[in-house]
């Protein structure tokens, strides 16, 4: 199994990093409301760009795991419990090859990606600790992995939620 890809000069990218954050940030706030890309067609192309069965039961177990990591990231109680439960049908098998040994994912094919997108934040929170994170824009449900060197973003986006909060911040300066 590949550990890590460069996306750009200097920024490391861990394995199924892309995956890990579509699957967290599928509940986006829009207008103020919530939403879930899981559904319907959305939740298809999701599947189908990460190699995905296509399937209801697929798709309902990657909600389940989106909303465990969602709360592990948030530090809520029973998130460990809802992400154990998330993955307790998959294993890594190690596997000798002549170039030495290597592990495979073993998990029912419903359940594959979702273990692939527990297995990316494992690997993100060991080697970018601290840097997975909600936005700090709290009418916001959007994650980002901070790859900057200080380590110090705090929104999803300075597009959007940067600005919002900045101006926000200066409104009350003001």
């Amino acid at each position: 199994m590949k550990q890590e890809r460069t996306a750009a000069p200097g920024v490391m990218m861990i394995e199924d990093e892309d995956l890990l954050m579509a699957v967290l940030n599928s509940a986006p706030v829009i207008r103020g409301k919530p939403t879930d890309q899981l559904d319907g067609s959305t939740g298809n192309e999701i599947l189908q760009r990460f190699g995905g069965e296509g399937t209801e039961a697929e798709l309902l177990h990657l909600r389940r795991t989106r909303d465990a990591l969602q709360g592990m990231i948030r530090e809520e109680s029973d998130a460990v419990e809802q992400l154990t439960a998330a993955i307790d049908k998959a294993a890594l098998v190690p596997e000798v090859t002549g170039n030495g040994l290597q592990w495979q994912l073993d998990a029912p094919a419903d359940e594959r990606l979702s273990a692939r997108t527990v297995l990316a934040w494992s690997r993100v929170a060991e080697q970018f600790p601290g840097r997975l994170r909600a936005c700090a824009n709290t009418e916001c449900n959007l994650f980002l992995i901070d790859h900057s060197r200080p380590g110090t973003a705090k929104w999803c986006s300075m597009a959007t939620c940067g600005n919002r909060m900045k101006a926000r911040a200066h409104a009350r300066r003001t």
